[in-house]
């Protein structure tokens, strides 16, 4: 099959999305597919206020719709609700070429953390770009259940995977802190509720691996954290091995990649018990959910490393493609055969 995928969400940028849309792409064209990915690389970018390190494209719909035509697909999945994914829903719509999307980003609390703008409005947005497509693809059972509500419509699961091979228990890993270490990985973001982990009166080290507009403000007050700064590849690996414990305080996250390499790296994770932690850290041997994060992280560290990596080999990657693929068939009613 030949795929375009319209994402504002790409490189340099580093996050669940990006990877995950990057192994769609791998595992597909591994397999024979043509996917053609459509990203704010290649346009004049301006930074997006408040958080000047995500550049959003520059274009037209006519540009854009020229790019998507020449790559003549069998299936259009627009990833993103920002400019190219503005963009891209208005050509396929006039171009009377169906399309699906995925909904990755709780952006009506992220951008209420930032500004008075009521959820109501902000998820009446929502719901208008993502009941335009045929299928809108979630990662969880509870975000299905909330989205339906709210009036979404046409949704599809569609789960993550996790570098089992990267990301595992490594002897002598040790990142040179105090034990027990209470690690935390991702954007560092007034959505991400990074406070209400630093906050935390727990032994040892509490330890920050990332980058992001609010880091030079934790920095400032909470000096008795350790802020590791952004890791990729090897280097997170063997960070995620050096640790005890995964603390993960968001409230708003759709899934949490991050939350997999944690259990695959051997880490039990503690987190509330809300939409994504809830879905993903489903069995008590591997994480502890509870209203009172520091109790339920003190708790993960009497879990055992083993348990937590065995769970996380339940996700892969090859899983999590063949059902994005099996979603674009069935979005547009197809038989597997049409679209090989």
């Amino acid at each position: 099959m030949k795929l375009v995928i319209v994402t504002d969400a790409w490189f340099p940028q580093v996050n669940g999305v990006v990877r995950s849309l990057k192994r769609v792409e791998e595992l597909l064209c591994e397999g024979g597919d043509e996917v053609t990915v459509i990203s704010p690389q290649g346009f004049a970018t301006v930074p997006l206020p408040t958080y000047p390190d995500i550049r959003l494209a520059l274009t037209s719909a006519r540009r854009l719709g020229r790019m998507i035509e020449a790559a003549a697909p069998d299936f259009v999945h627009i990833a993103t609700e920002g400019p190219l994914g503005l963009l891209a829903r208005r050509h396929c719509l006039k171009a009377g070429q169906s399309f699906t999307t995925s909904y990755h980003t709780r952006f009506p609390e992220y951008l209420r953390a930032r500004a008075p703008v009521p959820l109501s409005l902000s998820y009446r947005l929502m719901r208008r770009f993502h009941n335009a497509g045929a299928g809108c693809m979630v990662a969880t059972a509870s975000l299905e259940a909330e989205l339906a509500e709210r009036g979404f419509r046409h949704l599809m699961r569609w789960s993550r995977g996790v570098d089992a091979e990267l990301f595992r228990p490594r002897a002598g890993a040790d990142l040179g802190l105090k034990r027990p270490v209470f690690l935390n990985v991702g954007r560092v973001a007034v959505e991400k509720n990074l406070a209400a982990f630093l906050a935390l009166d727990l032994p040892g080290t509490k330890a920050v691996i990332g980058g992001g507009p609010a880091l030079g403000q934790l920095k400032a007050r909470f000096a008795d954290a350790v802020f590791l700064g952004e890791m990729h590849g090897e280097e997170l690996a063997q960070a995620y091995a050096g640790a005890d414990v995964f603390v993960f305080p968001s409230l708003t996250d759709t899934f949490g990649n991050v939350l997999l390499e944690a259990l695959a790296s051997g880490l039990p994770v503690a987190a509330y018990p809300v939409t994504g932690p809830a879905d993903v850290v489903t069995d008590p041997a591997v994480g502890v959910l509870s209203e009172d994060l520091g109790e339920a992280a003190l708790q993960c560290l009497k879990l055992s490393k083993e348990a937590a990596r065995e769970f996380a080999l339940r996700f892969t990657w090859e899983a999590s493609v063949a059902q994005f693929r099996d979603n674009l068939v069935g979005a547009q009613g197809l038989p597997e055969a049409v679209a090989a």
